[in-house]
């Protein structure tokens, strides 16, 4: 596989592609503040009439997460559209004849998870039952920190295998992912699901559903993954993600994995440390590595070349 292309900012990368998908939180915010840089490079990759897509884990759908990006500051219009995992799960809920992901889910659910995830299903069609006996599908949610050991959850799972209940694990690596070690939680209740016997479809970044649904809307725009790349500050859920649909990917140095990166002053400190995080997370390199979403400054002998 080739090596990393270190980019000054995305001006490196921009004739190269007609789509990009942005991750939110770490790329374009810290949750509190915007980044100047970024909004700037929304603005660049708007002039160029790029299609651009937010995409992010949250439980917020897209109308939510645009009010809240402005909250923080990012105009409208600079950008095309937002995929969050909340408004992918609203949509397959809503639309399940027209996603074999969601078909045949039924509108009871038994809800492992707290507040977040049953204020979420309070603006869906979804009636919430406590008993697994009634429910015609299973939720496990990673938008809420579950503490309780596996173990608590042994008969409810069992039953669910004997029905043979369609279950959604939303975010199951999303608390889970940053931490050193995994004792509990909705990636560790989802795998004992499947050990039983059960399937599980995992929802949000890195997997494919949120993914293909991407797609979908990249499509709806004549754009296709060879056209795309895939912008995020995360290995686990933005550069594996993009990898698994196989599209090109960047990852943003200062995010998530930026206290590994602190020492770096060279080159060659830099791609020692990002071979060494590319061997944590199954040898999935990213194509490009910047330091944050920026636009950068064009190179006098630099020569696009656009894809066909």
């Amino acid at each position: 596989m080739a090596n990393t292309k270190f980019c000054q900012g995305i001006s490196d990368i921009s004739d190269s592609y007609t789509g990009f998908i942005i991750d939110t939180w770490g790329v374009i915010h810290d949750g509190e503040k915007v980044s100047e840089s970024a909004v700037e490079c929304l603005k660049e990759l708007k002039s160029r009439q790029k299609f651009v897509l937010l995409m992010s884990n949250t439980e917020l759908n897209a109308v939510e997460a645009a009010a809240a990006l402005k909250k923080l500051g990012v105009p409208d219009g600079l950008y095309n559209n937002i995929l969050t995992s909340g408004e992918l799960l609203k949509h397959g809920i809503q639309n399940q004849q027209n996603d074999p992901v969601f078909s045949g889910l039924g509108k009871i659910a038994y809800v492992i998870g707290g507040d977040r995830i049953r204020n979420f299903l309070k603006n869906t069609q979804v009636e919430i039952t406590d008993d697994i006996n009634l429910a015609t599908f299973m939720i496990i949610s990673g938008w809420d920190a579950l503490k309780s050991d596996v173990s608590t959850f042994e008969d409810v799972l069992r039953v669910a295998v004997r029905k043979r209940l369609k279950v959604l694990c939303v975010n199951p690596d999303g608390r889970t992912l940053q931490e050193v070690t995994y004792a509990t939680g909705p990636a560790l209740i989802a795998k004992r699901l499947q050990e039983l016997g059960g399937v599980v479809q995992m929802m949000g970044k890195p997997y494919k559903p949120i993914y293909h649904h991407a797609i979908k809307i990249l499509h709806d725009n004549n754009i296709y993954p060879g056209q795309t790349v895939m912008v995020g500050d995360s290995m686990g859920h933005d550069i594996i993600g993009g990898a698994l649909v196989n599209m090109d990917t960047c990852l943003i140095r200062n995010g998530l994995h930026s206290p590994l990166f602190k020492t770096a002053d060279s080159p060659a400190s830099v791609n020692k440390i990002l071979n060494n995080l590319i061997g944590q997370f199954n040898s999935i390199r990213p194509t490009y590595l910047v330091d944050r979403l920026k636009w950068g400054k064009a190179l006098p002998d630099r020569k696009h070349r656009k894809r066909v």
